[in-house]
């Protein structure tokens, strides 16, 4: 079985699939029509988000078993076509579930203790306390949109605080001693702080627009560490001028490249989240940390040991 590796991993990646008997090939740099010339002789795809696997991509990939994606999403595959076609489609959510949580979690703790603006302030010689009082977790009311892999390690990290966790998901009966599954009306009427941990779908893209945003009876902090196409931007500054958004984490952005490598916004939105002290911005990072690379990378490969190698 030959696999080919279109973007660079961990190296434990390919040493776990050579230990398996698998023959590695990389190709980082060639275009989506240039590894459709030769993907006809692969059994194996491993990619994470350099270009989609469409239905001309896997027209052409007349021998692929398995496409392995190093991360959580499969926005980037159309995995009904893929299925339709006898081809495994592997993901590793639980690789950087960990990276993701911790991720939140700090950009949250940042956001409510003003630290980036008390930071860029005593860069410029000002010490100031009074102005910079901070906010408290305890006491909150934390809402999960999406209670998978990420979701339930973010519920995990939260136990250390005296809050009440709501989860809610498309799939029943998901809740567990971290969180109570409730409708996604009772979490707009309940939360405190609503964070995303849903995948990029025709259901979830938008979710966060002008009408969710008036539905919600509180006031709101939102993280996401999701997809940046959960999020309708302009909603999302519109709630903040109007103060029924309290504050913003944002690892993801609308506008990312499918690659995730670069964004292009407005001006005017760009200037926007920038300046506002209210909102704290990331470069799609939170799952990738330096641990996260290596859990990610074996993921796979017990994945596909278990698919191809494993006795039943």
């Amino acid at each position: 079985m030959r696999v080919l590796h279109v973007d660079e991993n961990h190296k434990s990646l390919p040493d776990g699939l050579n230990t398996l008997g698998l023959v590695n090939d990389f190709d980082y740099t060639a275009s989506k029509e240039e590894i459709m010339q030769k993907i006809g002789g692969y059994q194996g795809l491993v990619i994470r988000s350099r270009f989609p696997i469409d239905t001309d991509f896997l027209d052409a990939a007349k021998s692929l078993q398995f496409i392995a994606r190093v991360g959580s999403g499969l926005e980037n595959i159309d995995t009904t076509y893929a299925q339709s076609k006898g081809i495994h489609v592997i993901s590793a959510p639980e690789g950087n579930s960990n990276a993701v949580a911790e991720h939140a979690l700090g950009m949250l703790l940042t956001l409510f203790n003003k630290l980036i603006v008390v930071h860029h302030e005593l860069q410029d010689g000002v010490w100031q306390r009074e102005p910079n009082r901070g906010e408290e977790v305890d006491g909150k009311v934390i809402g999960l949109i999406g209670y998978g892999n990420t979701g339930k390690a973010f519920a995990r990290k939260l136990q250390g605080f005296d809050v009440e966790i709501l989860c809610c998901d498309i799939l029943p009966d998901v809740e567990d001693r971290y969180a109570r599954q409730v409708s996604l009306e009772t979490l707009q009427k309940e939360a405190d702080i609503i964070s995303l941990h849903v995948p990029e779908t025709p259901q979830t893209t938008a979710l966060i627009e002008h009408g969710f945003i008036e539905k919600t009876k509180k006031p709101f902090w939102i993280i996401n560490t999701a997809r940046g196409k959960n999020v309708v931007t302009k909603d999302l500054i519109e709630g903040l001028e109007k103060g029924k958004i309290l504050g913003a984490c944002l690892d993801v952005l609308e506008y990312e490249k499918s690659s995730f490598e670069e964004a292009q916004f407005t001006q005017k939105e760009l200037a926007y989240l920038l300046q506002s002290e209210k909102v704290i911005i990331s470069p799609h990072i939170a799952g990738w940390s330096h641990q996260s690379k290596v859990k990610l990378a074996q993921t796979i490969v017990d994945k596909v040991k278990k698919i191809f190698f494993d006795t039943p």
